[in-house]
């Protein structure tokens, strides 16, 4: 079983591939894209034997799994699912479907945990996928109604069972939002970070963590499914 990639040629080749049971933090700025970003990984970087769990606390699971379909991807064949954190929010009566399980709110993390565990034993032991990716976007959402010691257990598990399960790990967090004491404690559960920061009216991004000394920055920019990277 090999390991995973970014989908992203320029930073792929210095990591030289990410092994399996890695957990990555994506933490950057407010509007530097990384909804975009996180979607683009997904999208190229999944394979015939892969699969993908997406927690979204910001759009119900159909607009994520739009995204997707409008990018050209056959939903029919793909292994995603999505754990939908909004749309009981937003008081509508939607069941859960084969690709969307629904928790009540970014505040239950009792259910978006066995929504997540659902989705694990569908992938893992039924359809025997031997690589899955877990997403959770955001973070700092969950971390808006919930304290960093409640966060921090939840993640622990998850972590643990992406590590356990030879899978890959992103949870974004949105920079400037939560105070050094709280970024440093949920660091303690990730092997590396993705990094952004703004270029002028740009973004860039690194990997740290993963090899020796952090890659470059990259600016970037998304069209679609296709990261075009500048080295800064």
């Amino acid at each position: 079983m090999s390991g995973y990639s970014l989908g992203i040629k320029e930073l792929d080749d210095l990591l030289g591939g990410i092994r399996e049971g890695t957990n990555l933090m994506m933490i950057g700025p407010p509007m530097s894209r990384k909804d975009d970003l996180l979607d683009a990984i997904i999208f190229n970087s999944q394979t015939p034997d892969g699969s993908a769990i997406i927690v979204s606390t910001r759009e119900p699971g159909e607009r994520v799994l739009g995204w997707f379909e409008d990018n050209g991807m056959s939903l029919a064949d793909a292994d995603i699912g999505v754990v939908d954190c909004v749309t009981k929010t937003l008081g509508m009566a939607a069941a859960d479907t084969d690709k969307i399980k629904r928790a009540s709110s970014p505040v239950d993390l009792t259910g978006i945990g066995v929504k997540i565990s659902q989705f694990f034993e569908e992938m893992l032991v039924r359809k025997q996928k031997e690589h899955i990716h877990l997403c959770i976007n955001s973070l700092s959402t969950i971390l808006m109604y919930s304290n960093i010691q409640t966060v921090f257990r939840f993640l622990h598990v998850f972590t643990g069972r992406v590590k356990a399960a030879n899978g890959f790990g992103l949870y974004v967090v949105e920079d400037e939002m939560h105070d050094a004491q709280t970024i440093a404690t949920l660091k303690q559960l990730f092997d590396g970070m993705i990094e952004i920061k703004a270029v002028g009216d740009s973004y860039a991004m690194r990997v740290v963590g993963l090899t020796s000394k952090p890659t470059p920055w990259f600016e970037y920019s998304i069209e679609g499914t296709e990261l075009s990277l500048k080295r800064t």
